[in-house]
């Protein structure tokens, strides 16, 4: 009997070439696959410029630093899945013992379920026709998927159960929200109706209570960890509400579900806080702790960091896993080099990229990029890199930038390369925005 294709088979042996940024423009089509194999060099200059890759070694290491922290507080990881889009990605992070993976949008779910993710946390509402109908007719197709979605008012469980048509009920979360935020109910008590509703509802089923506290990041540290603290405690009373009441589908356990990747360690702090009479699980949705960065979830993750009790600290803490490397284009005036990288490769609503390393293809390994670089500003596919006097680069070295923001960087590839230790692809990971 031949063996069973594994869910990311048809992904490995799928073309790349040269059309797909990153890729080497002198090399020939291979399956995804047998990229990994071929011994290209980041230090050889044999990798399509801009390239954007992903260090193997920081991806192990954060991945151990959240497995530690889900080790000591019991809590369970849904990661979000939009951060990367990445089926490889999924898999490398179920297989590390992930509960599921959230994804933000129908599309999105659909690349999970055709790509082998059994459970998905749609950590949105569906309301259009059409994407109903797709979910229900996932559910009903395989009974061994179990894919959640969100709903947040009395108006929205009326629209979800008029859509739904399957054999199976849509399991739901409901979403607590707060005064100015996105979605979500803006009260417990009002969260407590919809839940209500829910349980009113043959075709709906009700799993648990939702809200995303990722939000509040302003310059006031303390302030956002208060509000932080306060929304989380109105998720408690929820559940709390909804465990009361008897509003859960029968025979399933609460589910508990917050923590994006600036405050999980206060998700984890309120679920400590309270103790539920039946089965329940605190799920987690951090996307961005696998790859990490250099500005924005530096910056928030080293508060975290210093809020945590001793109990819950791992020996090590997350590194920046990405980079986008680029070539120096041209050097036209004392201080200044254009590199061959833009906005449609890096993410800059929130930072520009940070020069970290550079090299000299064929030459010694690369070196710390000085503190005095910096880049000014980007166009679509330059970025203008000022320099201090006497700075080394000249046209056709080689340029790595730490990024700020990974979810609008990666979101610019289809094409990701794994680095070892030496800078040798090691494997070539497919997205799928």
């Amino acid at each position: 009997m031949p063996a069973m294709p594994t869910p990311l088979e048809s992904l490995l042996a799928s073309p790349v070439d040269g059309r797909t940024k990153g890729y080497p423009q002198d090399r020939p089509a291979l399956p995804l696959g047998e990229v990994g194999r071929q011994g290209w060099s980041l230090r050889g200059g044999e990798l399509g410029m801009p390239a954007a890759v992903l260090r193997r070694a920081a991806l192990d290491q954060n991945q151990a630093f959240m497995q530690e922290f889900l080790r000591r507080t019991g809590a369970s990881l849904c990661p979000h899945g939009k951060t990367t889009m990445a089926p490889q990605l999924f898999h490398r992070q179920l297989a590390d013992g992930a509960w599921g993976i959230t994804l933000a949008t129908a599309q999105e779910a659909r690349i999970g379920v055709h790509y082998g993710v059994r459970r998905i946390l749609l950590a949105n509402q569906l309301v259009l026709p059409a994407e109903v109908a797709w979910a229900q007719a996932a559910l009903d197709a395989d009974p061994t998927l179990d894919l959640l979605t969100l709903v947040d008012s009395v108006e929205g469980v009326e629209r979800l159960a008029g859509l739904a048509r399957g054999r199976r009920p849509l399991p739901v979360l409901v979403e607590l929200g707060y005064a100015g935020g996105r979605t979500g109910a803006r009260s417990v008590e009002a969260a407590l109706a919809v839940a209500r509703a829910v349980r009113a509802t043959p075709r709906l089923a009700l799993r648990g209570v939702e809200c995303f506290e990722g939000l509040f990041q302003t310059a006031d540290a303390a302030a956002d960890a208060a509000r932080v603290r306060e929304l989380l405690a109105g998720l408690g009373a929820l559940a709390a509400g909804v465990e009361a009441e008897g509003l859960l589908a029968p025979g399933e356990e609460l589910l508990f579900s917050a923590g994006g990747s600036a405050y999980f360690d206060l998700v984890a702090e309120a679920w400590e806080q309270r103790a539920f009479r039946g089965p329940a699980r605190l799920v987690l949705r951090s996307g961005c702790t696998l790859t990490h960065d250099s500005g924005l979830y530096q910056r928030l993750v080293s508060r975290l960091e210093a809020r945590l009790p001793e109990r819950w600290r791992a020996p090590r803490s997350l590194a920046p896993a990405i980079e986008v490397w680029s070539a120096v284009l041209s050097c036209p005036e004392p201080g200044l080099a254009l590199l061959g990288m833009g906005k449609r490769d890096v993410a800059h609503d929130i930072d520009l990229p940070q020069p970290a390393r550079w090299l000299r293809p064929g030459g010694p390994p690369p070196e710390a990029a000085p503190r005095g670089w910096r880049i000014e500003k980007l166009n679509d596919q330059h970025a203008y890199l000022r320099l201090p006097p006497g700075a080394p680069l000249r046209p056709g070295d080689l340029v790595g930038c730490g990024i700020s923001h990974p979810c609008t960087t990666l979101d610019k590839w289809q094409l990701l390369l794994v680095l070892d230790e030496a800078d040798r692809v090691v494997e070539a990971i497919r997205t799928f925005f």
